[in-house]
């Protein structure tokens, strides 16, 4: 995959979980968590390119989205995962990114990711209807009819929140979700109060 090299991408990134606020996965004033709140995590994230590149295909404003499940008290906590791209990119677009967020690219950023460190089942890859908003408070993710995040309301701490994905050296915002919704395979429920997160990220081959 030289063609893809080097590659960066950067921008928004959104994500809900069945957990409590604030997620045990985050750090908290730089304190390490624990284990989910109910043992088995399920979810979405998402991921909003603004400004990127994989060697001469460019990735700006384009999304994605992982629905995925994972338990802790199985040996290893494997992920098991769909990958869902944006549908505006060409195949060269979306095969990039969905390879970027798979760790096949590599770069220290996504290695360390739990998806890609840890054992994984990628169930598929497919294009998909991505619409992700942020208009100050308010944070919104569309799948089409398969899944519908909303989050507007932070979570008041003083002290600083980071998730591992964006990265724990990145604080975010974490946010009590207004829905999380999604009818996409086995990824199937229908939440509201249970945690989010916003923040910034920044991956590179690098």
């Amino acid at each position: 995959m030289s063609e893809y090299l080097p590659w960066r991408i950067a921008g928004t990134y959104f994500e809900s979980c069945n957990c409590e606020a604030i997620c045990p996965c985050r750090t908290i004033g730089g304190r390490r968590g624990g284990r989910s709140t109910y043992g088995i995590c399920f979810g979405a994230l998402s991921w909003l390119v603004e400004d990127g590149a994989a060697g001469d295909v460019d990735l700006g404003g384009l999304g994605a989205v992982f629905l995925y499940r994972y338990d802790d008290d199985e040996l290893g906590f494997p992920w098991r995962f769909a990958v869902r791209v944006d549908e505006r990119g060409d195949e060269r677009q979306r095969d990039a990114l969905a390879r970027i967020l798979l760790g096949e690219l590599g770069g220290d950023s996504v290695l360390g990711l739990p998806w890609v460190r840890k054992p994984s089942d990628v169930l598929d890859v497919a294009a998909a209807t991505i619409e992700i908003r942020h208009d100050g408070s308010r944070h919104e993710l569309r799948m089409g009819r398969n899944l519908r995040v909303d989050a507007s309301r932070p979570v008041e701490t003083d002290e600083t929140v980071a998730c591992i994905v964006p990265g724990y050296d990145k604080p975010g915002t974490e946010l009590f979700a207004d829905t999380l919704v999604a009818d996409d395979g086995e990824f199937e429920w229908e939440l509201t109060g249970n945690c989010a997160f916003v923040g910034r990220f920044e991956y590179t081959s690098g």
